[in-house]
């Protein structure tokens, strides 16, 4: 089954909660605190595996999740941090957050981590000081990234195989590669983008993609719309494939270009080659014709030629010339990549974290509660254990030292008033307790 669109829950692991213990042991007076902090999350990575070619895993398994960390234990043990887990996609696959680009596997082996596990709490081990030699706080683990990802697949091919249905593109397909389509005297019988790759000598080769035909007015859903060019956006060069008996052959090619236009701009700028196809038979003379009819429409240096893959007559000729077009177009964005790149420094360039930024906050008042925002608090927030006394007051120390605690009394906050923090209302705590 051939899946190039799939939706996917995508869950890191959870950190360990940090424990709280003491040294209890035969003759030490007083051990001191010694709870270990909590394990780091998974993370949940994906690997673009050229063994691949569709997405069909995840329309049946469509949530991925790492597992979580262990909690740290007494005797200052740390919890076990969670494996990361890969899943792995066909090569070409693009991933989506919120309709955000986030990712895009478009290289074998290429790997991202997609969803960060979550850090480990700290055990009270790690809040002991001088003045604080028996302290009962630790942290609990952070949640892992969680969030639907979108996935896309669009196969990279060097050739994109466009025309009307039975113009010839699958039969041409099975000829010149080893692919083995369905073929038959019917339209639509290419439901979903076919690979199949061309050997055109001994160090040459092309990967074409025949993508399922289009219609006039594909860009509006006719047919089978247009869901399938995305397959053609990665390819080096176009083939147009127009039927020789087709009662207008300009009409033809202006119709299938109106509809690559309307789905990407990009596509009617990329190089192409024309070849009427199905020429067994038809004379010489309307084929000069339909030849002159296409060179009025066209660019002067696009290239025109005529087929036909029963008999295998001209096959090999339009492989050659796409073979040259596409090393000349994949040579071309090279140089544009390499232009692209930032030229190389002695002077390693250091990029500092902006402190200050983080440790920026926000309150407001809505209905009588109070929300406060911020990296680094929303960051304590969620690592507090709300049911533990000594923990939530280490979070009103912390809202003091920010002066978080002053804002909230300027805005009218007293002493059970409810402050929430962050947007999404899940940790809350009274101004002090009653």
């Amino acid at each position: 089954m051939f899946v190039d669109t799939a939706k996917a829950s995508v869950r890191a692991g959870k950190g360990g909660n940090g424990a709280v213990s003491f040294r209890h042991e035969i003759y030490v007076d007083k051990g001191g605190p010694d709870g270990g902090d909590g394990g780091r999350g998974g993370d949940v990575v994906f690997e673009a595996d050229e063994r691949k070619n569709t997405l069909v895993d995840f329309r049946f398994k469509p949530e991925v999740k790492a597992p979580p960390g262990e909690n740290g234990m007494k005797r200052n043990k740390h919890g076990r941090s969670g494996k990361s887990v890969t899943f792995t996609v066909p090569v070409g696959t693009s991933l989506y957050k919120k309709n955000e680009l986030i990712a895009d596997l478009d290289e074998p082996g290429k790997k991202v981590v997609v969803a960060k596990g979550g850090d480990g709490g700290f055990g009270n081990a790690h809040f002991k000081s001088s003045t604080r030699q028996a302290p009962r706080v630790a942290e609990l683990g952070e949640k892992g990234d969680e969030f639907e990802v979108r996935l896309e697949l669009k196969l990279l091919a060097d050739v994109g195989l466009v025309g009307f249905p039975n113009a010839g593109k699958s039969t041409f397909l099975s000829v010149a590669t080893n692919a083995r389509p369905e073929i038959a005297d019917y339209a639509f019988t290419t439901l979903s983008p076919n690979l199949g790759v061309a050997d055109i000598d001994s160090n040459t080769s092309l990967l074409l993609a025949d993508i399922p035909g289009l219609i006039e007015g594909a860009s509006e859903g006719k047919g089978l719309g247009d869901a399938f060019l995305r397959h053609v956006e990665r390819t080096a060069v176009l083939l147009h494939m127009i039927d020789a008996y087709s009662d207008d052959v300009a009409e033809s090619y202006r119709t299938i270009r109106k509809e690559l236009e309307q789905y990407d701009i990009s596509l009617v700028r990329r190089p192409e080659v024309i070849t009427l196809t199905k020429t067994d038979g038809l004379d010489a003379e309307l084929l000069e014709m339909q030849r002159a009819e296409l060179q009025k429409i066209i660019p002067a240096d696009t290239k025109i030629f005529a087929i036909s893959s029963i008999s295998r007559n001209g096959t090999k000729e339009l492989l050659k010339e796409l073979a040259t077009i596409v090393a000349q177009e994949r040579a071309y964005q090279a140089e544009l990549a390499a232009e692209e790149e930032p030229e190389s420094t002695d002077m390693p360039i250091i990029s500092l974290p902006n402190a200050q930024a983080d440790d920026a906050w926000q309150v407001r008042e809505e209905d009588g509660t109070y929300i406060v925002t911020g990296t680094r608090i929303e960051k304590f927030g969620a690592r507090t254990d709300y049911e533990n006394y000594h923990s939530v007051n280490r979070l009103r120390d912390i809202m003091h030292k920010l002066g978080i605690s002053y804002k909230l009394e300027r805005l009218g906050a007293k002493g059970d008033s409810v402050v929430y923090i962050g947007e999404s209302g899940e940790y809350h705590l009274t101004v002090q307790e009653q």
